[in-house]
């Protein structure tokens, strides 16, 4: 890292670059841009980011959080999909952290649609590695879908701060037996473990938004040691989420082919058909999903 200037860009900085480049922010892309340089401090500091991090940044706008991230950072990867910020970032870069440029690269794309190759291509002259952090300000709107995509495509990533809608939040931090748990909650839990690390009030943000958004930090842990892929499991958890207020039996009785299907693949994998999909592990649900009756075992059950 370059020693430089760590001053971070304010209100005004902000508004003065988004008017020359005469962007507006719109709620279809989910901008609301950090201005409060405190908040973005607070950011990098619950990242916990170790020496030689190489970060992956979603939806960096104007550079807010991106200069933050080069103070604490070996190098930073942005994904923006707006082509207005994203030409004027560079330059914001050179500006305010003049000397990091091999540090920082950009990729002007859909985060959904970055692959591990388009990283591989796009690593920063300065990385040692591909990205092993993710932290970002998501828009609320594709928080979830950009984290597990990310989380699938990215296989480097070791931890990670996102700051998200503060009730998307908690559901990704929440644990088994919590009402509040649920598709996101598991689906997280298979790439990482996750705890809530804060909440962000609406006025550091510009436009400020009408609801409080929350951290939620993670650190990389193996899945569940299973036979089933990946998208066995996740199909089993859709499943039994589809009609959450029912038990498991009932509720895969579909993804199973009957209900009495379901119990026999709940009762192999050592789950209770009784119990409701909210109480179950990323452990069960991975159990679950090695069980699933062959088609011959459906017809003779239904």
């Amino acid at each position: 890292m370059t020693e430089t200037d760590d001053s971070l860009l304010s209100a005004t900085d902000i508004r003065r670059i988004a008017a020359e480049v005469g962007l507006r922010p719109t709620k279809t892309l989910g901008q609301n841009y950090v201005i409060d340089p405190n908040t973005i401090r607070r950011i990098v500091a619950s990242a916990r980011l170790g020496e030689g991090s190489h970060v992956l940044e979603v939806g960096p706008g104007l550079g807010s959080l991106t200069l933050g991230l080069l103070d604490a950072a070996e190098a930073v990867t942005a994904i923006e999909i707006d082509p207005t910020p994203a030409a004027r970032l560079p330059r914001t870069v050179s500006e305010f952290r003049p000397g990091s440029e091999d540090r920082f690269s950009l990729i002007t794309d859909d985060a959904m649609h970055v692959t591990e190759a388009d990283l591989a291509r796009a690593r920063p002259a300065a990385a040692t590695t591909g990205p092993t952090s993710l932290v970002a300000n998501l828009p609320y709107n594709v928080a979830v879908p950009v984290l597990l995509h990310l989380l699938a495509e990215v296989p480097t990533l070791t931890s990670g701060l996102v700051m998200v809608q503060d009730e998307v939040a908690d559901r990704l931090s929440a644990g088994p037996g919590n009402k509040i748990y649920g598709v996101p909650s598991v689906k997280l839990a298979w790439y990482a473990q996750a705890e809530k690390a804060g909440v962000v009030g609406m006025n550091v943000f510009w436009p400020a938004p009408k609801i409080r958004s929350g951290l939620v930090r993670f650190t990389h842990r193996e899945p569940p040691h299973t036979t089933a892929t990946r998208d066995e499991v996740f199909a089993v958890i859709d499943a039994a989420f589809s009609q959450r207020r029912k038990t498991v039996r009932a509720a895969l009785a579909s993804w199973a082919g009957s209900s009495q299907a379901a119990e026999h693949a709940l009762v192999a994998a050592g789950v209770d058909p009784r119990a409701r999909g909210e109480v179950l592990t990323i452990e069960d649900y991975a159990a679950i999903a090695e069980h699933r009756p062959s088609p011959d075992i459906t017809e003779e059950t239904s």
